[in-house]
């Protein structure tokens, strides 16, 4: 028999190793701006085609590199960083693996031109899929300028893979930001198509938040500040006020890397607690600088997720830290009171006459006086005029028949609202009797007593409504008298240039000034009482959010932003006849018992269930 088992080409290893460090253009991006910090360089240029599908272009000045360095780096495990095991555990640069360069050759055609300091001439490298075409002396500027072309054109099953242009811009967008924000004293930019996205001068960490984010969340930010044994802390958290849902800034930083930690950031929420709204969060901008012997950055392909020598310990300071910062600068309600402080509050008196000391009332009561006993007075059964009259027209009112239904037991509820028989619900005249807790509508059916969710049926009815704008590409605009104006960070702005023409689906007039900044010339009509900045940011949000390319995800994820922010809210008062038109447009829904992420609207309390309770 044969041996099965052999060595795999160079070329396959490289390409296997690539996917783990290489996943979309926006890894390319990363690894390339990290080698720029690593390098020394005070400012990087970041040129993008297509969303990175056909060029990544980095350019820096840094130190460059040699003839002999520059056709090594794109070698498997050449680093400059590490020569033995024990220095992974004192690492303090963002590349070590030596595997970045190596990955994104295997799988990209790059061209690299550097020159050091001391050379008269620098170095031009050519690789096409690990490849090497040429490699010459050129002139050329201190640094390097990598570009790295038609990423995957060697493997057609990942290149397919990739996402929209829109989409992959947002994530070189996010990537670029992580870099950007914590190397404050690198002076940064950003292109793409030959559009400037993003122009970042040398600054402070708060002016490089503001730069990126815009002027808007200067306002909303707290200091952080914190050294101890264990971890020194620097940053800034969000006050209450700016906390969200969706689309909350969240960055921990550690010795200058970005890093996810889910367990750090529940440390920061818990220190708001009974500060914010349930199901919201803060933004956070934290940097955490740890021995680099107590943390372990190896565990991750992409270094964003790090592990920590005393985990438990570090929540601990930045809970405290977080809290001790919101008390400092008075985010923290309270009231502080000593008895020495309580004033003296004197008792007014009327037309100058002195009032009669003030004392506590009395309470009378009879202790002798037994409720069950049969012969209590002010429980005579000879005497019904008081019931009558509770009574009177309850008959009457009674005398009103609901109309027939379909069977709305348990089994057969919802099977007369099918989405291919939706017109059978015109046959049905649902006739809400009372408001429960401004919450729920309640209805007599033959089954028993309905309860409708009145919000959530609410947001059902918008939600088919403004779907079908968008696929009829027709939404009716109702012009500001006073446009609006929209601060948009790098990545919003990245966001809304792909949606504009939807918006104006929905009724959303929407122009660029340039530089991040919109108009809002017209919004859709009964936005009555509601903030329609803040309605267009939720929508760029949840769009942010989405994975999926598909153009009806992309509808109904707009169409439930706007059906959330417009339904009624819980508490609202109903009059009879909105109920009842409510009602009646639910049930002309393709879907009555669901809301589009799948909430429950209707419950109905069955007749046996009611019995039960009663004893019968």
């Amino acid at each position: 028999m044969q041996d099965i088992i052999h060595l795999l080409p160079d070329s396959v290893a490289n390409q296997i190793a690539a996917g783990e460090v290489v996943q979309r253009p926006s890894s390319v991006v990363k690894e390339l701006m990290e080698n720029a910090i690593d390098a020394g360089a005070t400012k990087v240029q970041v040129l993008v085609s297509d969303g990175g599908r056909t060029l990544i272009q980095v350019i820096d000045n840094g130190i460059g590199m040699s003839e002999t360095d520059a056709r090594l780096a794109f070698e498997r495990h050449a680093t400059s960083k590490i020569k033995k095991a024990e220095d992974l555990f004192a690492l303090n640069t963002m590349g070590f693996r030596g595997e970045a360069l190596a990955s994104i050759v295997a799988v990209s055609q790059v061209e690299l031109i550097t020159r050091r300091a001391d050379d008269e001439l620098g170095t031009q490298i050519v690789f096409s899929g690990s490849d090497l075409q040429s490699q010459e002396a050129v002139a050329a500027p201190i640094g390097s300028n990598f570009k790295v072309k038609n990423l995957f054109f060697n493997i057609p099953a990942r290149r397919k893979f990739l996402k929209s242009t829109q989409t992959e811009l947002n994530n070189i967008v996010s990537e670029f930001e992580r870099v950007a924000l914590i190397n404050c004293d690198v002076e940064f930019s950003l292109v793409h198509n030959g559009i400037e996205l993003s122009q970042l001068p040398v600054s402070s960490f708060r002016q490089r938040i503001v730069n990126i984010f815009g002027k808007k969340i200067n306002s909303h930010l707290v200091e952080v500040a914190v050294d101890s044994t264990l971890i020194k802390i620097k940053g800034f958290v969000g006050v209450p006020e700016s906390a969200r849902k969706k689309g909350v800034l969240q960055y921990f930083f550690v010795n200058g890397r970005y890093m996810r930690h889910a367990y750090f950031a529940k440390a920061v929420q818990e220190a708001f607690q009974n500060l914010i709204p349930a199901g919201e969060q803060v933004p956070f901008f934290l940097c955490l600088n740890v021995e680099p012997s107590r943390i372990d950055v190896n565990i991750h392909p992409t270094k964003t997720e790090i592990k920590f020598e005393d985990e438990s310990s570090l929540w601990k300071i930045i809970h405290a830290a977080v809290r001790e910062s919101l008390g400092r600068f008075n985010v923290l309600p309270g009231l502080d009171f000593s008895a020495e402080d309580i004033p003296d509050i004197p008792v007014m008196s009327l037309g100058g006459e002195e009032r009669a000391p003030i004392s506590a009332p009395k309470v009378n009561y009879d202790p002798t006086y037994n409720p069950f006993k049969k012969n209590a007075p002010e429980y005579r059964a000879a005497d019904n005029s008081y019931w009558e009259k509770l009574y009177e027209g309850v008959e009457k009112n009674n005398e009103v028949q609901s109309p027939q239904l379909a069977d709305y037991s348990a089994d057969g509820l919802f099977a007369s609202f099918s989405s291919e028989q939706p017109a059978c619900c015109d046959e049905l005249i649902l006739e809400p009797i009372a408001q429960y807790k401004g919450q729920y509508i309640l209805i007599p059916v033959e089954a028993g007593l309905m309860f409708v969710h009145q919000r959530r049926a609410h947001i059902r009815v918008l939600f088919e409504k403004f779907r079908k704008q968008l696929y009829d590409k027709r939404g009716t605009i109702q012009g500001l008298l006073f446009p609006e104006r929209v601060e948009l960070s790098v990545t919003e702005s990245v966001t809304l240039e792909g949606i504009i023409e939807e918006l104006s689906y929905l009724g959303f007039d929407v122009s660029s000034l340039g530089g991040g900044t919109y108009t809002l010339s017209g919004v859709p009509s009964g936005l009555d009482g509601l903030d329609p900045v803040h309605m267009l940011i939720e929508i760029i949000n949840s769009v942010m959010e989405q994975t999926g390319e598909a153009k009806d995800k992309l509808y109904e994820k707009m169409a439930l932003s706007m059906a959330k922010q417009m339904a009624v809210v819980a508490g609202q008062v109903l009059q009879p006849e909105e109920m009842a038109t409510l009602i009646n447009d639910l049930f002309a829904t393709e879907m009555p018992q669901y809301t589009p992420d799948g909430a429950t609207i209707i419950y109905t309390l069955q007749d046996g269930d009611i019995s039960r309770f009663f004893g019968k």
